[in-house]
């Protein structure tokens, strides 16, 4: 199985090199794999590895990397991403002494790049296994951990095929992973060297909304009203939100922060709701004057979010009619209930708040807007639901503090 997974990265590694020709994502990665080998660093310098694929897995990293220099002074830290959409983002974040792609792993790659890096202790995120990398770390006796990761029987580890990728899991120190499930599932196939350590993102977003501070252009838009904010909405939830704008009570304010910010999707928005009761965040930024009337405020900008959630009555997630919901935790750590689309089944966290009572999955419109309209009229219920999602939230904090008390460096 080995050669085979060599051969599926060769082809991998191609396909990326051909696209590049034509395809800005792939260019940026050919690009950056090549970048990644002209770090100078001084390999006598203890350093932590730290590897994400996107930002999504770097948002879990980041409370592990920050504890873990406080902890560790003396360490340097070589961040790596495999997407562009990570990596072209975070690319000078502070956090990190390194920042740079993950070549492909090919087995020279691996030997070339894990002695480039000389890590001390190595950690990887979530779903992210590159088999010749780790190979080559446990032959080199770093220590190697995964965290926050999630296993579900029909993975390709659990498989009939899957016998050597199973095998590969020894390559890790310990893997901490994210719940119940998945401990029983790896410790059914033989994988001991694992605990439950929970999700790494509740300690992000907590500190996220410890250090957010106040927005005077969204406080002024709100002037005392309650808001409905959808945050990384996309065109099938928009529509359900302007089909609830003109059924909901006209003092009800709507906070719209779209997934994709370009002008066409804005112009979008605005032509849906209506050019007249719409404001754009930039505008009000600049001065532009308005009257009550304008209920709908648009997002135009990127890394708002977050913060903005402390304005919401209830927020509605986005992405839950295509390929999943988007993070429903800066919600929730807020105690804000949820609302959200039907893909919402892989991610534990929606199922938990659905569980518990502070979240809702909507198939039709008539059922999403029976959600909204009884957290919106009800003051009872969305006390109750509100205090589900804080004390949600409030459960599950520590995976840091789980995991730095386990390594061995």
């Amino acid at each position: 199985m080995h050669i085979f997974y060599n051969i599926g990265i060769l082809i991998y590694k191609a396909t990326v090199l051909i696209a590049s020709l034509w395809n800005n994502k792939a260019r940026l990665m050919a690009e950056g794999w090549k970048d990644a080998w002209s770090i100078n660093k001084d390999i006598s310098l203890k350093t932590a590895w730290f590897h994400v694929a996107s930002l999504g897995e770097y948002e879990q990293a980041r409370p592990v990397i920050s504890q873990f220099k406080k902890s560790h002074p003396d360490y340097k830290v070589w961040l790596t991403f495999f997407s562009p959409s990570g990596y072209e983002v975070r690319k000078n974040d502070p956090i990190a002494d390194f920042v740079s792609y993950l070549p492909m792993d090919t087995p020279r790659n691996a030997r070339r790049f894990v002695a480039l890096v000389n890590p001390s202790v190595a950690f990887f995120v979530k779903y992210d296994f590159w088999f010749n990398i780790l190979r080559e770390l446990k032959s080199k006796e770093i220590p190697t951990y995964i965290f926050s990761a999630i296993f579900r029987p029909n993975h390709y580890f659990f498989k009939p095929y899957g016998r050597w990728f199973l095998r590969q899991l020894g390559c890790y120190s310990h893997l901490f992973v994210q719940n119940e499930e998945s401990l029983r599932l790896l410790e059914s196939h033989g994988v001991r060297n694992c605990s439950i350590a929970g999700d790494t993102r509740f300690d992000r977003v907590h500190e996220i909304a410890k250090k957010s501070s106040a927005d005077p252009v969204v406080e002024n838009f709100l002037n005392g009203s309650r808001c409905l904010l959808a945050g990384s909405s996309w065109e099938p939830d928009e529509q359900n939100l302007k089909q609830y704008f003109d059924d909901c009570p006209e003092e009800l304010k709507f906070i719209i922060a779209p997934h994709v910010i370009a002008p066409s999707h804005i112009e979008y928005i605005l032509k849906l709701f209506g050019e007249h009761t719409c404001l754009r965040y930039s505008e009000i930024a600049a001065g532009k004057t308005y009257s009550n009337r304008q209920r709908v405020l648009i997002i135009d900008n990127i890394g708002h979010l977050s913060a903005l959630y402390r304005y919401a009555c209830v927020a509605y997630i986005g992405g839950g009619f295509g390929r999943g919901i988007h993070n429903i935790l800066e919600a929730l750590t807020y105690a804000k209930p949820v609302v959200f689309g039907p893909n919402h089944g892989k991610f534990k966290e929606a199922c938990d708040i659905i569980r518990l009572g502070g979240g809702f999955g909507y198939q039709t419109y008539g059922e999403m807007k029976k959600y909204l309209d009884t957290l919106f009229l009800d003051k009872q219920q969305y006390a109750n639901a509100s205090a589900i999602c804080q004390k949600y939230v409030e459960e599950n904090l520590g995976s840091t503090s789980k995991i730095l008390d386990k390594i061995s460096v």
